[in-house]
């Protein structure tokens, strides 16, 4: 069994690297950046950070990360997605463009910037499965939501809508592979992070690594 702290790289090509290495050490893993696949190849985990989903998508194609990270997802790797993470990690997205890639491996379609443009960003309490006390405080950034999930994803969080339209659900988790359409990495609350350092831990001990 495993003793030593998870390592956990922060997909480091664009977005909020440093909160969530800040988030995930606060968790009590070893966070570093990843941004090559040789450094790839050295973590446990991955976080996948906010950001612009497609300015994300072309600069892993252009470092030569795409392949590997999506052989890594395929053999288990525990990821995390939040924001522009949870539509890399879908395996359809509406609203892209055309030539839009992810690494996908939940079996969901997400909608880009579906809660609104930048200016239309907002806060909100979530109920977060299995969180005991306070809801998640949600900080949600030309955030996605999740339109449709398949039979093995579980959903995790849903959101209200405020004119008594559908709720729209805002994090899921799937196998190893854990996605949220807000930022709790810049809220202080780390139990997001906290469940996924778990996630990294269990599969360490499955894998004996």
């Amino acid at each position: 069994m495993p003793t030593s702290a998870p390592v956990i790289g922060v997909l480091a090509l664009q977005g909020d690297v440093r909160e969530h290495q800040i988030a995930l050490a606060e968790a009590d893993a070893l966070a570093r950046p990843v941004r090559r696949a040789e450094e790839l190849a050295e973590v446990d985990a991955l976080v996948i950070p906010g950001g612009e989903s497609t300015t994300m998508s072309n600069l892993a194609l252009a470092f030569g990360l795409m392949a590997p990270l999506r052989e890594r997802v395929a053999a288990g790797m525990p990821v995390y997605g939040s924001c522009a993470g949870m539509i890399m990690l879908a395996d359809k997205i509406l609203d892209g463009r055309d030539d839009q890639q992810t690494i996908g491996g939940i079996d969901m379609t997400v909608r880009r910037n579906a809660f609104g443009r930048q200016n239309e960003s907002f806060e909100s309490a979530v109920a977060f499965k299995g969180f005991e006390g306070s809801p998640v405080h949600g900080v949600f950034i030309r955030a996605p939501w999740v339109e449709s999930v398949g039979a093995g994803v579980e959903v995790l969080a849903e959101l209200p809508a405020a004119d008594g339209a559908e709720s729209r659900i805002v994090a899921v988790r799937q196998g190893n592979l854990l996605a949220t359409s807000f930022h709790p990495e810049l809220t202080g609350d780390h139990r997001v992070h906290e469940l996924f350092v778990r996630m990294v831990e269990q599969a360490r001990e499955v894998s004996g690594a």
